[in-house]
């Protein structure tokens, strides 16, 4: 440690020097969160280069999803409907197929579940007649103190997948409408599932 070599007086950078680089530094990382950080975080694109990246359209997908959390009810077991029993889980095998569909407004967010036994799988499609609309694919089981459980969430045009429970209990889709104008989404299911229902 004592024996370290110091750098001579003469090597070290000036005052000048160490302004100038705080400066570029400064200046750097100005550039870096107009045309990067805002429109990837927040969707704000004053320069138009995080539209022309793509940044800008990860960056409003982002706030719309924030505002759907924001906007979406503390407590998804309490939306349904209270007579709802659980129905008995189809026998296996009994494969069946079901449409429905919701036309929401501006703003307005609906959900439609269907009972599914843990393991058992739903073939789903849902396309929107407008715009992307918000999604939220979950599941809630009153009987296993199972209030919210995720499968995935985004903002689509249209979607298709297979739904496998995690456990016994209901499972479904939450969509939102962030356009300004009415959409109809259509869900089509196929599997061994019981009916689907509309949750208000």
């Amino acid at each position: 440690m004592y024996n370290a070599n110091f750098p001579h007086k003469s090597e070290l950078p000036s005052t000048a020097k160490l302004i100038k680089s705080t400066v570029i530094a400064a200046v750097s990382a100005l550039v870096i969160l107009v045309t990067v950080v805002m429109p990837a975080e927040y969707g704000l694109d004053p320069t138009g280069i995080g539209g022309l990246l793509g940044l800008k359209k990860m960056g409003e997908i982002k706030m719309s999803l924030a505002r759907e959390a924001a906007a979406g009810p503390a407590d998804p077991e309490v939306r349904a409907a209270p007579a709802a029993v659980p129905a008995k889980a189809p026998s296996a095998g009994e494969v069946r197929t079901d449409e429905m569909s919701l036309t929401l407004a501006p703003d307005q967010g609906e959900e439609i579940k269907l009972a599914l036994a843990k393991g058992k799988k739903a073939k789903y499609t849902w396309t929107s007649s407008g715009g992307r609309a918000n999604y939220d694919v979950h599941g809630d089981s009153k009987e296993l103190g199972i209030k919210y459980h995720g499968y995935g969430k985004g903002s689509e045009k249209t979607a298709s997948g297979v739904l496998t429970a995690a456990f016994d209990g209901h499972h479904g889709w939450f969509w939102r409408n962030r356009t300004g104008a009415a959409i109809t989404v259509t869900l089509k299911v196929t599997g061994e599932h019981t009916g689907l229902k509309h949750v208000n």
